[in-house]
């Protein structure tokens, strides 16, 4: 029974994420014409790290707003784009990235080609995973803010220099139906496609490489871990200390005592494989413990 719930869920997870990236990339015109879609919605942020420039995309990306925005004179949109991140972190933390996010998709996909040795984690995962903390401070606050040109406006750094997602669902397809792009692509092009190719490779036998290490859009999401409306609870009644969770975990993130782990993507994989129930989540309703203590909630 545990099996098939883990199955199922994991099934269910790959459904919903492909709905919302076919949901929020619907504009098939945009993909046959070569066109970026500009309509009313374009304005809007979409949750996940879903590239603007992207043909058939009908939101902005959040992380692009945001560099859009420091890299400007006006920060005229300031308020809602950081308002946008902070009202989701709040309600939802990285459930977006476990759920919601199109390149969190590709990276899951990937994964699951059988092909090499899996391996848990890189030499150095610690330090690793600090770099997303790096990028975001970085090439997503400080280079667009203050290396400005002549006339006081910031670059993109983030989507210019590193964004894999821009490259695959944006790039790659501009330039393979428009003419005029592939006669003026350079070594930019070529940086980023190789950005591309190495998460790629690295995503088969790894689990989510660009989440792991360099998603400013995780980082921020990840803040609101511990203090979201959606958070994860591990009822100490019930909980064995068995190690399941953790050995479910393709992120190896110790559910059992950091439930609320800025690093956790909300998959759901350690509820389903936990033997004894013992995690549940704050839209759950929670059984009245045994031992007559509330059941316990870790950040």
């Amino acid at each position: 029974m545990g099996k098939f719930l883990f199955k199922q869920s994991r099934r269910l997870r790959l459904v919903v994420q492909a709905c919302f990236t076919a949901l929020t990339n619907g504009y098939a015109a945009g993909f046959a014409q070569g066109k970026i879609y500009t309509g009313p919605t374009k304005s809007l942020c979409v949750p996940g790290l879903n590239c603007y420039s992207c043909p058939g995309a009908l939101g902005a990306c959040p992380i692009g707003s945001l560099q859009a925005v420091l890299g400007s004179r006006s920060y005229q949109m300031a308020l809602y784009v950081t308002g946008f991140l902070m009202m989701t972190g709040a309600v939802m933390g990285r459930f977006v990235c476990g759920w919601l996010c199109p390149f969190g998709l590709v990276q899951d996909l990937l994964h699951k080609i059988p092909w090499g040795r899996k391996i848990s984690r890189l030499p150095g995962e610690k330090w690793l995973r600090m770099l997303r903390y790096g990028v975001l401070a970085g090439f997503v606050v400080l280079l667009p803010m203050y290396a400005v040109d002549i006339v006081g406006q910031g670059q993109p750094w983030f989507c210019k220099y590193i964004c894999p997602s821009g490259t695959l669902t944006a790039g790659i397809p501009l330039v393979l139906s428009n003419p005029a792009l592939r006669e003026a692509i350079g070594w930019l092009f070529a940086w980023k496609n190789l950005v591309l190719l190495v998460l790629i490779l690295l995503s088969v036998p790894l689990y989510r490489p660009f989440c792991r290490y360099l998603c400013p859009l995780g980082a921020i999401y990840g803040f609101f871990n511990p203090i979201s409306l959606y958070r994860y609870r591990v009822d100490p009644a019930k909980c064995t200390s068995c190690g399941a969770c953790q050995r479910s975990c393709q992120l190896k993130i110790p559910i059992w005592r950091t439930p609320n782990s800025p690093d956790c993507i909300r998959c759901g994989d350690c509820r389903a494989a936990c033997p004894h129930g013992a995690i549940t989540t704050t839209f759950q309703r929670q059984e009245a413990p045994s031992s007559g203590k509330g059941a316990k909630e870790e950040s």
